[in-house]
């Protein structure tokens, strides 16, 4: 593993974790660092495996692999929580709100619940609505290898590059389409379609992508204006269209983002912050020691299990705190927050230990990278 990389995913998560608990605004664009670090890592191991491996066992190996890092715990929390929302359910405790996971679980059970969610019908449930990110994830892992096999190394940039323009095409594209209204079956709000569909994403795969292989020039200096500019463009849009600034914790971006056509440039200049950020620590070696700290380096190694639990864990702190304790919201927020932490902690490490560590030990056993042309 790259130095550093746990501690990036640990933020990512406590990013998410941050807007998820109403602390941090900007916070749901871990989501979109999470996506930059995929595409990072996902093409460096297609592009090494291609240089090792025969055809046929370049997309064996790769899906192989894939399937027993993604898949055993992703069914497993969904059908935990049909087990969680049947038994509620029989206890005639919210009702609708279990009834509402069970009509939902389909589209989870697929990985297309980012399409439901760009569509009329979508209601938020915190027991599965953060899974549109991981089918948006799953539907760049059955692409991209595709796309990685069939281009020659000489052609790669001129690929990665297109990939990132065509990310704010496809984000002004898919606003047009909401917006126009001939679509009645959309979702109202144009912002949010956007936001879950997979191909407003691509540049944020494309440009982890990117450094892989390609060089950012004075990527620190870079960095550093981006630090600046990033939050001024954001509330500087903000203050100009609202006439003033509501949460400076979004730092101008706050989901979905929509007016101020925000949603084709704003993406591009987020993710193009965490395209720096992880150069950075990947090739220049910025902040690996303070991320390489154990603690960071472990939330990060499990974090993909804290960002299965933890939305649904968020429901259940604020209902044992509001319900259980009869506490006001600004009084109990800090509980939800610190029980949702606790609880999320308790559940991924046990899964890390118990199902995904075992599991992923039979990669190298029935996936071994080692098999050569």
């Amino acid at each position: 593993m790259i130095p550093g990389l746990d501690g990036l995913r640990a933020i990512a998560f406590l990013f998410v974790l941050g807007v998820h608990t109403d602390y941090f605004l900007f916070g749901w664009t871990g989501v979109l660092l999470f996506f930059v670090l995929s595409g990072f890592l996902i093409t460096d191991i297609l592009l090494r495996m291609k240089e090792t491996l025969a055809p046929q066992a370049f997309f064996i190996k790769f899906y192989g692999r894939r399937f027993l890092r993604i898949f055993p715990l992703y069914y497993f929390y969904l059908f935990l929580m049909l087990g969680v929302t049947a038994l509620l359910f029989a206890l005639k405790y919210r009702e609708n709100y279990m009834l509402l996971y069970q009509e939902q679980f389909p589209y989870g059970l697929l990985y297309i619940y980012n399409f439901f969610h760009a569509g009329s019908q979508f209601v938020e449930s915190r027991f599965l609505t953060h899974f549109w990110s991981l089918s948006v994830e799953e539907q760049f892992y059955i692409v991209w290898p595709l796309v990685i096999f069939l281009t020659p190394r000489e052609k790669l940039k001129t690929v990665f590059l297109a990939a990132i323009l065509a990310g704010p095409l496809f984000r002004t594209l898919i606003g047009f389409l909401y917006n126009s209204g001939a679509f009645p079956a959309l979702y109202p709000n144009a912002a949010v379609g956007v936001y879950v569909l997979p191909f407003s994403h691509i540049d944020a795969f494309a440009m982890g992508a990117y450094i892989t292989r390609f060089e950012i020039p004075k990527a620190r200096l870079q960095l550093i204006a981006m630090a600046i500019l990033l939050p001024a463009l954001g509330l500087g849009a903000e203050y100009i269209l609202r006439g003033q600034i509501e949460f400076v914790s979004s730092l101008g971006y706050q989901y979905p983002l929509g007016n101020g056509l925000r949603h084709i440039w704003g993406y591009t200049l987020i993710d193009y912050t965490f395209l720096l950020v992880i150069y950075c620590v990947v090739r220049e070696k910025l902040w690996v020691n303070w991320l390489e700290w154990p603690p960071l380096r472990y939330l990060g190694k499990i974090s993909y299990g804290l960002y299965v639990y933890h939305f649904a864990m968020t429901w259940f702190a604020a209902r044992i705190i509001s319900d259980g304790f009869n506490l006001p919201y600004e009084v109990g927020k800090p509980w939800v927050l610190a029980l949702t932490l606790v609880m999320s902690l308790i559940l991924a490490s046990a899964t890390y230990q118990w199902l995904e560590k075992p599991l992923l030990h039979l990669k190298d056993r029935y996936f071994s990278l080692k098999t050569v042309k």
